[in-house]
């Protein structure tokens, strides 16, 4: 199981270098999952093998992550009331912006696949 969190760990960091070096406006964690995926699909472990474990492992605690962005909402709660109304703006109308486009693609693909 160590060597599978070795693994996982080489490859974020790998991300982390990739996108510092290349000047990649991406996540450097969503490049280590990249490359992850790369790992896994050159490798091709079984389902016992620590390459599939351990990320198991730890999606099966994952509720244990969100403790420190729970602490950080409490510890800025004032910051946030402060800037309630700009939060809360910003939250709808990037979710209604969302759906619009969402529904805009969907009914540009049904008249592709029509024709």
């Amino acid at each position: 199981m160590l060597n599978g969190v070795i693994v996982l760990l080489a490859c974020q960091l790998a991300g982390e270098l990739g996108v510092r070096l290349t000047g990649l406006e991406v996540p450097g964690p969503v490049v280590g999952m990249l490359v992850f995926l790369l790992v896994l699909r050159l490798r091709r472990p079984s389902e016992t093998d620590a390459l599939v474990r351990a990320p198991e492992l730890l999606l099966r605690h994952l509720q244990l992550l969100f403790v420190p962005a729970g602490v950080g909402v409490i510890v800025y709660l004032h910051q946030l009331r402060v800037n309630a109304v700009p939060l809360a703006a910003g939250l709808w109308l990037s979710w209604l912006f969302g759906l619009a486009v969402t529904g805009l693609a969907v009914t540009a693909l049904l008249r592709v696949r029509r024709r």
